[in-house]
């Protein structure tokens, strides 16, 4: 079944918790899939790349994360695929091949975590796992039409996890419901109970500068949600308005971001690149031999800028605010996608993602609406250590939905 969509690397990997207390946990029944860039103890990760896989070596533990989720009762059952060294939104491998997006066969399923979205989108798990640092769980999960979380930066640990950015990494999870989205987040986030205990979110802001990238039909595709979203609120004596957060204009902050992540990947990949001389498709080709051009003391504005954009956000979120805008800026592009293209749809959808990277802020994305068939995702951001609120809040909405 999961050779028919191609989201499994390694799809007969198995792994439970020996401990007793797992058989009575909340996620006991569940199985879940990893982005095959985790540490699993006896398994080599591929990071996407052949290279990367024969030039290292079998972990001799397993990543936190992943430990929690089995002590908890999940069962791993399989390794998914990713872009190389996870450095693209794409999902496409030319050495693995394209998992196959469920929900729009012809057109890309996003990435990198793209086997993740895929064995979530074709109901093979329960949940996935990934890694997120300018996307690559949010916009899978969007081109998917599934739901999918990136955490406040720093929340869950990201140790036994092979780093892209470590100043952005993040470790993000996949459901098909609020409610398993939910679940997955109290086990993989410590402390829940006090955090879903505070008080409900009062103001909704919607960002222009986010709805304005939008393409039209998009914008068009998601006003029942913003209608359904503005009703739900002031229902509950919320309130939503319109603001500026970017007065700089999105493209400097995703050229901020690129810029600082592409730094640290050099720094992170440098010296393996030099010397495994790995092949790597075109595109990842590029931004490798891109980000070792760039001189972090020729940057220094791109670092000025994410302080003054973290601080902004922060102010503006606190503790009980959220910034609603669409996750991409369309529904997934086509699987013959390259070239000028490509970097042109992938600098606009970073644009969005970006708002959430540079601030380390957490974010969900939820599948609210269908173009031409294909899905398309909204995003909810809320302020910084505020993950198992806003999952909550994305749950009773979704319940409110329903109903």
């Amino acid at each position: 079944m999961g050779s028919t969509w191609n989201a499994f690397m390694n799809e007969q990997l198995t792994m439970t918790s020996s401990s007793p207390l797992a058989v009575q946990g909340p996620l006991s029944g569940w199985t879940f899939g990893v982005k095959d860039v985790f540490a699993l103890a006896g398994h080599t990760s591929s990071a996407g790349n052949p290279d990367w896989l024969r030039t290292h070596s079998p972990a001799t533990q397993t990543a936190s994360a992943i430990q929690r989720l089995l002590e908890a009762g999940a069962m791993l059952q399989g390794t998914t695929h990713t872009d190389e060294l996870m450095y693209s939104l794409n999902g496409q491998n030319i050495h693995y091949g394209t998992p196959t997006n469920p929900q729009a066969t012809d057109r890309i399923p996003g990435g990198s975590s793209s086997g993740s979205a895929v064995a979530v989108a074709a109901g093979l798990r329960d949940f996935a796992i990934g890694t997120d640092t300018g996307g690559s769980v949010r916009i899978p999960s969007s081109y998917c039409g599934i739901y999918g979380m990136r955490p406040t930066h720093g929340l869950v640990p990201i140790d036994g996890v092979i780093p892209l950015a470590p100043g952005f990494d993040t470790v993000g999870w996949m459901a098909n419901s609020a409610d398993v989205l939910l679940e997955v987040g109290k086990v993989l986030i410590h402390d829940s109970e006090e955090e879903a205990e505070q008080s409900a979110f009062d103001h909704i802001y919607f960002p222009e500068e986010a709805w304005a990238l939008a393409e039209p039909e998009t914008r068009e595709a998601l006003q029942k949600s913003l209608e359904q979203i503005t009703y739900h609120m002031t229902s509950t004596n919320g309130r939503t308005s319109w603001t500026e957060i970017a007065p700089e204009g999105l493209s400097a902050w995703m050229t901020a971001f690129r810029t600082i992540q592409a730094l640290e990947i050099w720094q992170e990949h440098e010296e393996w690149i030099q010397t495994a001389q790995p092949v790597f498709g075109k595109d990842i080709a590029d931004r490798f031999d891109w980000a070792s051009t760039l001189r972090a003391e020729e940057n220094q504005h791109s670092f000025a800028l994410k302080q003054q954009v973290s601080e902004r956000l922060h102010q503006l979120l606190d503790t009980h605010q959220l910034l609603v805008l669409p996750t991409a800026t369309s529904s997934a592009p086509s699987l013959d996608i390259q070239g000028e293209a490509n970097e042109r749809r992938r600098s606009q959808t970073m644009q969005l993602s970006c708002i959430a990277g540079l601030s380390g802020l957490p974010q969900i994305t939820i599948p609210v609406a269908t173009l031409q068939g294909a899905p398309i995702g909204l995003s909810i951001i809320a302020g910084k250590g505020q993950d198992i609120r806003l999952l909550q809040w994305v749950k009773n909405w979704a319940d409110t939905l329903q109903k």
